[in-house]
């Protein structure tokens, strides 16, 4: 069953496991929510820039970088500053994530439970801090 705010709500998926990249892909169109996924942070930017994403869903630990440091490159450009943030991690936790100068609109630990991410995103999407 979709929920109300899915309906033409677009995620950008950065997550460098395909697997849960797959699977995250699936459980969020299944949802009605327009998805596109990479698995670096070297397409961050161009992908944001033509996807226009009403939601980043932003895993921490990436081959080629570091999530809080593209959470940061987020919040200090005025251009894309507004779009919300959601960050995962198997490693980290949220107290680890949100004491820091540039805070995410959400924390997820992995491995996560499914109804957990849809009621993260759809309070993020909905204006809530999670």
């Amino acid at each position: 069953m979709a929920k109300s705010s899915a309906v033409y709500k677009n995620i950008l998926v950065i997550e460098d496991n395909h697997a849960i990249l797959d699977v995250i892909t699936l459980i969020l169109q299944s949802e009605a929510y327009k998805v596109y996924g990479i698995n670096n942070s070297t397409d961050m930017m161009s992908s944001i820039e033509q996807f226009k994403p009403d939601l980043i869903i932003l895993d921490i630990m990436l081959p080629d970088g570091d999530g809080r440091e593209l959470l940061k490159q987020i919040r200090s450009d005025s251009k894309i500053q507004h779009i919300a943030v959601l960050m995962i991690s198997a490693r980290y936790t949220s107290e680890n994530i949100e004491h820091g100068e540039y805070v995410p609109n959400g924390f997820l630990a992995k491995p996560f439970d499914i109804d957990e991410l849809l009621d993260k995103i759809e309070g993020i999407l909905s204006g809530k801090q999670y």
